[in-house]
């Protein structure tokens, strides 16, 4: 797989996972991004020329897929609008690029023989009860709560249906909550993190024992990469790394980083359908590839990312104001 094309590699994930590829492979790659608000070209400044380069586009326009598609070996689809409070505000963008982008890129890797990966989410199972031993796994049935979740499980059965009715080499990934560099402030961890930044306080959703199952950016893109060089076709993989910690922690572990008070924390208006806890079971993915993530430490990681977006203050900063401005309109 010596070209690959990745979609959705301006955005937070994708973009780490470039990254990952230019320092672990000898791969040229094309990056193909609609630069929707949450693509950022600077996560891609500085890498190598000669190796990527980047295409504006959007995955559900057939005209722009389909000649990118057959020039490369492989696709890694990252590119998805995933951002649970807005889907609940309006649905359609996530419906047009999860499910429309995701059969049009099946429709060009059918047609060109090309090795497809679909990167999903866990949560596409639903969520599970705090007292619960269980963890989700690959057998777990779908039970998604939101238009996002929805519109990612139903990508998901479209990728098994094409590997099953039409033969494309396909494997899929569903990965717990990403934390690290490049992620945009509307997102939980970065948004805490620039709130203490600037001297103001955590905003929590409802009592905050949500839980969420927490893995580095940097150990979700060595998972991948994995999957595509050595994932069975046909195959899902479950990707995590026992990360598992309350809304609640995850903020008091900032506010301790900044010295501050662990109860310094305002809490806000829950989300509608607030999935309650995820968390990953990723036996499978370790018996079969021999992956483990390099970030087992979550409050080293967190301190790691920490100081990263103190570093990043000028691009953060830019996204900040109308971020807080529109969760504040919803009381949250």
């Amino acid at each position: 797989m010596d070209r690959v094309l990745v979609t959705g590699g301006a955005g937070f994930i994708g973009s780490n996972f470039v990254h990952h590829l230019v320092e672990h492979t000898d791969a040229t790659i094309t990056v193909l991004d609609k630069m929707t608000y949450a693509a950022n070209a600077e996560a891609l400044a500085g890498l190598p020329a000669d190796r990527v380069r980047l295409v504006v586009g959007d995955i559900a326009d057939e005209t722009v897929v389909e000649p990118l598609v057959a020039e490369h070996d492989a696709v890694v689809h990252y590119a998805a609008e995933s951002h649970n409070d807005n889907s609940l505000d309006d649905p359609s963008p996530f419906i047009r690029t999860n499910l429309l982008g995701t059969f049009t890129l099946l429709e060009a890797v059918r047609r060109a023989g090309v090795r497809f990966h679909h990167v999903s989410t866990d949560e596409v199972y639903g969520d599970l009860d705090l007292d619960d031993p269980k963890r989700f796994t690959e057998d777990t049935p779908y039970n998604p709560s939101s238009p996002y979740s929805a519109s990612k499980a139903g990508s998901d059965h479209l990728v098994r249906a094409w590997v099953r009715s039409f033969g494309v080499r396909a494997t899929i990934s569903n990965c717990s909550n990403n934390y690290g560099p490049w992620q945009h402030v509307e997102k939980f961890i970065p948004r805490q993190i620039t709130n203490v930044a600037d001297g103001g306080r955590p905003k929590v959703y409802g009592d905050g024992l949500n839980v969420r199952d927490w893995i580095h950016t940097e150990d979700h893109s060595s998972a991948v990469l994995a999957i595509l060089e050595r994932g069975r076709i046909g195959e899902t993989y479950l990707i995590g790394a026992d990360g598992e910690r309350s809304n609640l922690e995850v903020v008091r572990a900032i506010l301790r980083h900044f010295g501050r008070d662990e109860d310094d924390i305002d809490f806000v208006n829950d989300r509608a359908g607030h999935d309650r806890r995820y968390a990953i079971e990723s036996g499978k993915l370790r018996a079969e590839l021999g992956w483990r993530p390099t970030y087992d430490d979550f409050d080293a990681g967190l301190a790691a990312t920490i100081e990263w977006y103190l570093a990043h203050d000028g691009w953060w900063r830019r996204a900040k104001a109308s971020t807080e401005a529109a969760y504040a309109a919803k009381g949250q």
